[in-house]
């Protein structure tokens, strides 16, 4: 049985909905300032309309996230070097948690919504999931590696690439990006080559 395709409506309502919310939180001080009601007026749908297509705040935010971070999920499972899966873990693990840093930098208002809105635990997200999947088998690809240290391992490099520190660093330090950059880098080389 063949998916049944998207009405073309359905798929500019969803469409709009998505930007509307990207909109809205990159202009809002706090996530948590930007309502379901606040989406569906940006975006010229009834409310009802959010809540069937996504459920809730949190599945639109799901959702969103989603959408735009299906370019570098694409690079990470089938790209070339050095985010893609043949790269040396040596040279990957760094590159990848420098990937993630800069998508949490141009996307800060939704990785922060995300992380806010995470159902308790931002461990618990999908995406959260994935990162830590992605970081795990690549770590055990390293010599002498085990699955315990590896798992550990993974969820430490991804705490320094959590949206409320990289949201604390460059909006109440001022730190670059390119510092912060910088500075995984060296931390997770120093980590992979104690």
């Amino acid at each position: 049985m063949t998916p049944r395709k998207e009405r073309a409506d359905a798929q500019r309502n969803r469409e709009a909905v998505l930007t509307a919310a990207d909109e809205l939180f990159s202009r809002s001080e706090s996530p948590r300032g930007v309502s379901m009601d606040d989406i569906a007026a940006a975006a010229g749908v009834g409310k009802g309309t959010l809540f069937r297509r996504f459920g809730d705040r949190s599945g639109l935010i799901r959702a969103l996230f989603a959408a735009r971070v299906e370019p570098l999920r694409h690079a990470v499972e089938a790209g070339p070097a050095p985010l893609g899966p043949s790269t040396p873990p040596r040279e990957r693990v760094p590159a990848l948690l420098v990937a993630i840093l800069r998508f949490k930098t141009d996307h800060r208002h939704l990785a922060l919504a995300l992380e806010e809105d995470g159902g308790n635990s931002p461990y618990l997200g999908d995406h959260y999931a994935w990162w830590h999947t992605v970081l795990k088998d690549t770590l055990n690809r390293l010599p002498d590696a085990t699955d315990d240290d590896s798992d550990f391992t993974a969820h430490a490099l991804l705490a320094a690439t959590r949206a409320d520190l990289v949201e604390y660093l460059i909006g109440r330090q001022g730190t670059s990006p390119e510092r912060i950059a910088a500075r995984l880098t060296a931390f997770a080389t120093k980590v992979l080559d104690p």
